[in-house]
């Protein structure tokens, strides 16, 4: 009796566990979906409600005047995006490339200067040479202004994710490297056959680190790209839409001409879910790789 009470006492607690932990992750979903729901509600949403009402997850008074002016130019939008796609999908595969390869190379014992360039890789996290010295390195040392390579070449490695690849590729036992030697195999050979297939949920982690710092990449774009290229990448183009806006509306205020159609507020929200929408619909589908790379080393067997 006394281990069927005992058993009984422990299925409860295991249930409540669980179920506040249930409670406790549907709370801070819910908190994480509020604000996008919000985005997406004002987004459609006359500016002179939301100038009486504030914000809300459902539009008070339906509009898509917003959306109207942002893609008002549907060829400048398309081109944008397909910028944007084209330098997210090359600098993730040659970032992903990269960064795997030096992660995988700088963890192998029977190479001598791993640690010397490991700390070369790390100082760089600690300090940098600044803005200036980085402008004139692009501009004028590799003339790459108004070059697409401008804004892929910076982003294409990154010490942290350098870092992540290395321990990752630390948990691959070396025996399996040795082996491959002795059957005949070489470094590049063993690189692309074996660790590559052993490393996927790192892989789809830092690829979805650098797609996501490609797809919101502008600021580099707004250094090196000038106004006169017709198609400059999405964030850049959403955000001098924004801007022109916001000049309109302050210019008219200061003029004393009325323009309350101008729908600011929700073309903000407007420009949010177009650069976020397509990130959303393929987050899912590299969840389950992305949960197991980021847990690295976190739990030793």
């Amino acid at each position: 009796m006394e281990v069927v009470h005992k058993r009984i006492r422990t299925d409860g607690t295991s249930l409540m566990v669980r179920g506040f932990g249930y409670v406790f992750i549907g709370l801070f979903a819910l908190c994480c979906l509020v604000p996008f729901l919000v985005v997406l509600g004002t987004s459609f949403t006359k500016e002179a409600s939301i100038a009486k009402h504030g914000f809300n997850i459902w539009p008070r008074e339906f509009s898509t005047f917003a959306y109207k002016i942002v893609f008002e130019n549907p060829d400048l939008i398309i081109g944008s995006y397909a910028v944007t796609i084209g330098l997210t999908i090359v600098g993730t595969i040659a970032g992903l490339f990269l960064v795997a390869m030096t992660g995988y190379a700088l963890q192998r014992p029977d190479f001598e200067q791993r640690n010397s360039i490991s700390f070369f890789i790390y100082f760089t996290t600690l300090f940098s040479g600044g803005l200036v010295p980085f402008y004139l390195l692009i501009k004028q040392y590799l003339s790459l202004g108004d070059n697409y390579l401008a804004v892929l070449l910076p982003g294409l490695m990154s010490p942290f994710l350098i870092i992540m690849m290395k321990s990752f590729t630390k948990s691959i036992p070396h025996a399996i490297t040795e082996s491959a030697k002795i059957d005949g195999a070489g470094d590049f050979t063993i690189f692309m056959r074996l660790i590559l297939p052993m490393t996927t949920p790192a892989l789809a982690t830092i690829g979805l680190f650098i797609a996501l710092g490609y797809w919101n990449e502008w600021y580099n774009a707004m250094l090196f790209l000038s106004p006169d290229m017709k198609y400059r990448p999405l964030q850049l183009f959403l955000y001098n839409v924004i801007t022109s806006a916001d000049f309109i509306r302050n210019s008219s205020a200061s003029s004393n001409v009325p323009l309350r159609d101008m729908p600011l507020e929700s073309m903000k929200m407007a420009t949010a879910v177009v650069a976020t929408g397509p990130v959303i619909m393929f987050y899912p589908f590299v969840q389950r790789y992305f949960i197991q790379g980021i847990t690295v080393g976190a739990v030793k067997g």
